[in-house]
């Protein structure tokens, strides 16, 4: 039997901090702030901190991780290897399933930005297959791609808080606003949405495959695109809450163009406008790719179908899944609103990183970069999250999660395990 094609190792540590920015920084600055600022007011700033602590530990164990299993698939490889199949299975579907549902959305996003009204849908069904094209040409050129659209957003980004330190008429409704004024439930609550925008940096970690020398690479990217990101969103959430405060933060739909406005530039509301629909576009194409070389890795494993563990020959990129990924993405636009998505996939990349801290918990000392405690830390802190995500979407996300065993468990009955490890 031939051996199946191995992924090119075509990228460096820019390529891969690259990609790490563009999963992050598209949902974190356009599109949870306000929601944030909804369940905690003025502590999001705190929510921002913790969000912040608990994606370093989840960071610090998928570097750890990374370094010792330098393939692709991420905590799904990893939690297989250290804890066992099951373990590995509920992470890299809780991976799949929240992470298609954010393609969804960024899709839905871009076009609300990109497109006239009324056409919303049929953009978006545009960009998703437009990006899954670019993915199936190589890997390099999503790199590159991305590399342009951070620089952008970033250049956008400095627009906004050079418009609110150098504007006028700023809106400070208090200058000592009570952190605590919606109790520590909404704090974590406001936490648990701030997370969403951190959790690209699991991006990084599922192109083990990809990277040139990943022992080195994929660690250094993921601490530098989270470093990078943490500052740019302290900046931001600071800036946005003194311009507009945080009962008119709340109540934004889009707060970033309110802040230009309010300074004073209302010239630049355009350029806001077209960054928010790169930084959409931006995320859309790191999470098609990371998607992509999950669903290869638990194909391999037999716990998607074989068919999508095809690789290109000749461009050695997953082809199967990334398109059997964009055909559910598209109809996912097209007929289901995905609002609320964004706490559906809130509820699985959190399982999946609860699962990456004990994968790492279980490390022998010669792979061990960090101390235990933060594993533990990591954790305790991705439960206390989920707990305080809306209802709706923890039992959205237990009742997939609840397909998904299912599905394995009728597997593994009808066909012969190829090893003990498969059980």
């Amino acid at each position: 039997m031939t051996a199946p094609l191995a992924l090119a190792r075509r990228l460096g540590t820019v390529d891969a901090v690259s990609i790490g920015l563009g999963s992050m920084i598209g949902a974190g600055v356009f599109a949870a702030f306000a929601p944030a600022s909804a369940a905690a007011g003025a502590g999001l700033l705190v929510g921002l901190l913790i969000a912040g602590i608990v994606a370093f530990c989840n960071a610090s164990s998928s570097a750890q991780l990374a370094a010792e299993y330098p393939t692709s698939g991420g905590t799904y490889i990893y939690g297989r290897e250290r804890l066992g199949a099951w373990p590995g299975f509920l992470a890299g579907w809780s991976f799949v399933v929240g992470k298609t549902a954010s393609c969804a959305a960024m899709a839905l996003t871009f076009a609300a930005y990109a497109s006239p009204p009324g056409w919303e849908k049929p953009v978006a069904v545009f960009a998703v297959l437009a990006l899954a094209s670019v993915n199936l040409f190589g890997v390099t050129r999503t790199a590159a791609l991305t590399r342009v659209i951070v620089a952008f957003v970033l250049l956008v980004l400095a627009v906004v808080v050079i418009s609110a330190a150098t504007g006028g008429g700023l809106a400070v409704p208090d200058a000592r606003p009570d952190l605590l004024e919606h109790g520590w439930y909404g704090i974590l609550q406001s936490g648990g949405l701030l997370f969403f925008a951190f959790a690209g940096y699991a991006r990084i970690a599922t192109m083990g495959e990809e990277v040139k020398d990943p022992a080195r690479t994929i660690p250094r990217a993921i601490l530098i695109a989270l470093a990078a990101t943490f500052v740019v969103y302290g900046v931001l959430a600071v800036t946005v809450l003194t311009v507009l405060g945080p009962e008119r933060l709340a109540a934004s739909t889009a707060p970033l163009t309110d802040v230009v406005v309010a300074g004073g530039w209302s010239w630049a509301a355009p350029l806001v406008r077209v960054g928010a629909a790169a930084a959409a576009l931006g995320a859309l194409l790191a999470l098609i790719a990371g998607i992509g070389r999950t669903s290869l890795a638990m194909a391999r494993q037999g716990d998607l179908p074989g068919w999508l563990a095809a690789v290109h020959p000749r461009r050695q990129v997953p082809q199967h899944a990334e398109i059997a990924l964009a055909v559910v993405v598209c109809v996912l636009v097209v007929s289901v609103d995905l609002r609320a998505a964004i706490g559906f996939s809130s509820f699985g990349v959190l399982l999946y990183y609860v699962v990456a801290n004990a994968a790492a918990f279980t490390q022998e000392p010669a792979h061990r970069r960090y101390p235990r405690a933060l594993h533990v830390l990591g954790v305790l802190g991705c439960l206390a999250l989920v707990a305080t995500l809306p209802l709706p979407a923890v039992f959205v996300g237990a009742g997939v999660l609840v397909v998904g065993i299912g599905y394995r468990v009728v597997r593994l009955r009808l066909r012969v395990p190829r090893s003990p490890r498969t059980r």
